[in-house]
């Protein structure tokens, strides 16, 4: 019987983690919106449901003791998709929710959109299920997606410090929780990299680890603004993509957590080791020539595992703070109804 199912297993984290429990042989199910874009992995049956189609995720649910919940695309009325998707599974029976959640989360976080994270578990909290909620910090894999064209990385962090997570530690993570989520209930995880970094240092990283001369440009939050208002998103967006700036100089992600290497039993990815690893694989973030919907469409896509009808939806809004606000954990960061772990909302993350 299964008794464990993951969302997002499209995107970037969903599908590390659905990879992770086909690899140690546990049944699962990969609750996604388009079934046709679902990973085909032993041991994994495909169920389709929105996170805003309360009676698609019942069904998808049914039988279903345990969720990895990654959050929803960010959009004006994501909680109310985390809401329905929530009640919809305690209606269908589910047990244990595991949260991807965002760090810092609160109803007063400087990140915008880490107050989404917050309403979403205090949420799930007053439903009686037993939860689990991982905070991830902002997304190192991300990190180099948020340098320009012409190599430098700009916004107004100040200098301040971010203590960026792998993706890679967070699907460990994950998969351990869900594979015993007994003994993770009512506990909150906060997951980070092993230090925390200046974006001067992040900009020294990429240089040194790519050899592609990289620097950073402090901002003022008047500066950002002006430099962002000529994208013509809504007001909300271009608040979240700034705040993920002034987050990171208020220091509300410099806190650098030991879960990773406790749960693990090894350190948490360093960046560096991150930025090296792309490097072998050929997976390396880089902005590529001209701006546009080609270089958005891939971050969304392939990054944070965003369906492209969501995309185009909103193919106008050509900024790396874009996508870096949608992935999330993230974004974080960012999966959801739209099957991407939305986290780094770079939240992640993302998400």
């Amino acid at each position: 019987m299964t008794t464990i199912a993951v969302t997002g297993s499209t995107g970037q984290l969903g599908g590390r983690v659905a990879r992770l429990l086909a690899d140690a042989g546990v049944a699962q199910r990969l609750v996604v919106r388009d079934p046709a874009r679902a990973p085909s992995l032993p041991g994994a049956d495909v169920a389709q449901a929105a996170f805003d189609d309360p009676a698609a995720v019942r069904t998808a649910l049914a039988g279903v003791d345990t969720v990895l919940m990654v959050s929803a695309s960010e959009t004006p009325d994501r909680v109310a998709q985390h809401v329905a998707f929530i009640d919809a599974a305690v209606a269908a029976g589910v047990r244990h929710l595991v949260y991807v959640s965002f760090a810092g989360a609160s109803p007063t976080a400087t990140f915008t959109l880490a107050r989404d994270h917050w309403a979403t578990e205090r949420h799930i909290a007053s439903t009686g299920v037993a939860w689990t909620f991982l905070r991830d910090n902002l997304y190192a894999d991300f990190l180099p997606a948020m340098v320009g064209e012409d190599g430098v990385l700009r916004g107004p962090a100040g200098d301040g410090r971010v203590a960026a997570v792998a993706q890679d530690d967070i699907a460990a993570v994950a998969a351990l929780v869900l594979r015993d989520p007994s003994a993770h209930s009512g506990a909150t995880h906060d997951l980070t990299g092993p230090e925390a970094l200046t974006l001067a240092e992040v900009a020294a990283t990429i240089s040194e680890a790519t050899g592609r001369t990289v620097s950073y440009h402090p901002e003022t939050v008047e500066e950002a603004y002006a430099s962002r208002a000529a994208y013509g998103a809504p007001d909300w967006q271009v608040d979240a993509w700034v705040s993920t700036y002034t987050a990171i100089a208020a220091r509300e992600l410099a806190a650098v957590s030991s879960v990773i290497p406790s749960l693990l039993g090894r350190p948490a990815t360093s960046f560096a080791d991150v930025l090296r690893a792309a490097t072998r694989s050929g997976t390396q973030n880089r902005p590529a020539p001209g701006v546009g919907a080609g270089r958005l469409l891939y971050l969304w896509v392939e990054v944070a595992g965003i369906e492209p009808a969501s995309f185009v939806a909103l193919a106008g809004l050509l900024r790396a703070e874009f996508a870096m606000s949608l992935l999330g954990p993230t974004g974080h960061t960012n999966e959801s109804g739209s099957d991407r772990p939305s986290h780094c909302e770079v939240s992640r993350p993302s998400p």
